[in-house]
């Protein structure tokens, strides 16, 4: 297999098609398969076309006889919002596709997701109730939205994922994805987290602990560094250049979504969209796992 986008797009309809059910669904078939869709979803994102409507119109001129079926722009809004669960289910069956998804070690962080700006639309929006205000420490200035919490590997292949009202602790929500999903840690002996200082809780390393999970993360200058503490930096700047990658490439702050589900929904196709490109990346042996260069135009 060649690196584009192309050989991307086949290589992912094939491999989503051959795992999707295949039991009969009531009522006529739809026109653009469930394995369509999620390819046309991942397609749009890696290139950076965030209107939908405009990129239906972008389809048939730059992938001619990609797709033979498009929807309009509502139906295929409709469909891609109904689609959250199966888009959640894609990014786990090609995550375990890989010979990453094992990976012994992981680095936890989380990052804003701004939803609006303006008074009015914190008291107008559907997303009220659920988004919140929230403070972002690098660019020192509050926000009102929702946290991406993401768990990946040092490559940058997302293994688990949440979001949640900015307000929540990190840690609470960690604990949240390990109790949710529990065969994660399970699968992995020996497993350790690294994180940052927002991590630190006694009570977070009793229950990481009792899974046999190791958290390791830099320490308070009051207290006494933990071994090993000195080679901590340059790991936890790997989720900080994910988190980049998301947001500079992947357009995760122009998300546009003004509902709870299409929030999820446009989240879910761009982490769809960065597992697809590490997958097809490594079976075909890059040199550099994350990289998005050759699928952007």
């Amino acid at each position: 297999m060649t690196k584009d986008l192309n050989t991307l797009l086949t290589a992912l309809y094939v491999t989503i098609d051959d795992w999707l059910d295949d039991s009969p669904r009531p009522g006529r078939p739809p026109k653009l398969s469930d394995a369509e869709l999620l390819t046309l979803a991942v397609a749009q994102v890696l290139l950076g076309v965030r209107s939908e409507a405009r990129w239906l119109r972008f389809v048939p001129t730059h992938l001619p006889g990609a797709f033979p079926y498009l929807p309009g722009q509502s139906g295929y809004n409709k469909r891609l919002h109904k689609a959250l669960p199966l888009l959640k289910r894609a990014i786990r069956a090609l995550a375990r596709d890989t010979d990453l998804w094992l990976d012994p070690v992981w680095v936890v962080d989380s990052t804003p997701v701004e939803c609006g700006r303006s008074r009015p639309t914190t008291r107008r929006s559907q997303l009220a109730g659920w988004a919140g205000y929230g403070y972002c420490r690098s660019h020192s200035r509050y926000f009102w939205g929702l946290r991406l919490h993401l768990i990946c590997t040092p490559a940058g292949l997302p293994i688990a994922w949440a979001l949640a009202t900015p307000n929540i602790d990190e840690r609470q929500v960690l604990t949240a994805i390990c109790e949710h999903d529990p065969h994660l840690l399970t699968e992995r002996p020996g497993l350790l987290i690294v994180a940052d200082k927002g991590y630190v809780s006694a009570e977070l390393d009793a229950f990481l602990a009792e899974r046999g999970v190791r958290l390791l993360r830099p320490s308070y200058r009051n207290r006494t560094p933990h071994p090993g503490e000195h080679l901590l930096k340059p790991i936890r700047q790997l989720i900080e250049s994910v988190n980049d990658t998301l947001k500079g490439q992947l357009d995760l702050k122009l998300h546009g979504a003004r509902t709870v589900t299409g929030v999820g929904a446009r989240i879910a196709q761009r982490i769809l969209a960065l597992t697809a490109a590490i997958w097809h990346n490594r079976a075909t042996g890059q040199p550099v796992t994350r990289s998005l260069i050759a699928y952007d135009h």
